[in-house]
């Protein structure tokens, strides 16, 4: 039995698999310090999020054969969301979600906690959680896009942030790198 059928009883597995999804993003938003694009991530959680429960919903209804599957993706929407807050309470006044540019007096090269075990852990939750909503949905071909997608983005994203963090914290930044796993599948 489906650890969500068994924690909710007759509630639908997939619904509740909606609600944790929202209750991710809703997390997302209050625990980010400086909500400069709220009204681009609240679109962006209407339109893509939920859209795509909906659809699975209709079409899949409240079967749950493959329970086994919805719990793998249920624990790593867990594991994932942990991660990605444990970076962002560690970052603290440092963590944004936009590419710094220009080095401000307040940002430190933050290596401690999450850090010392991953350079982007907050990439690295994200991945982890946006492939296990695809994975509890049941949903193969989203799972298989969601992970090209993903990383592509990252890989793209992490190689023009580290532009930047090589230029601001210099052979520290360096070091930092060579040492630490990037989080992200197949990316040094």
């Amino acid at each position: 039995m489906s650890l969500l059928k068994h924690l909710y009883g007759d509630i639908e597995p997939k619904f509740m698999s909606l609600i944790s999804c929202w209750s991710a993003t809703i997390s997302e938003i209050f625990s980010y310090p400086a909500c400069r694009q709220l009204s681009q991530m609240i679109f962006a959680i209407f339109f893509f999020h939920i859209s795509e429960f909906i659809i699975a919903i209709a079409i899949h209804g409240k079967t749950n054969e493959h329970w086994w599957i919805s719990n793998t993706g249920l624990l790593m929407v867990i594991i994932g969301e942990v991660i990605r807050k444990l970076a962002i309470v560690t970052a603290g006044r440092s963590f944004t979600h936009l590419i710094r540019i220009h080095h401000e007096e307040h940002h430190k090269l933050v290596t401690h906690g999450v850090y010392a075990y991953v350079r982007h852990p907050s990439y690295c939750g994200f991945f982890i959680w946006s492939l296990g909503t695809q994975i509890m949905l049941c949903n193969p071909l989203s799972a298989l896009a969601f992970a090209l997608v993903v990383w592509r983005f990252f890989q793209q994203r992490i190689r023009y942030e580290e532009f930047f963090l090589r230029q601001f914290f210099g052979i520290e930044y360096e070091e930092y790198a060579t040492q630490t796993y990037s989080g992200i599948p197949f990316l040094k």
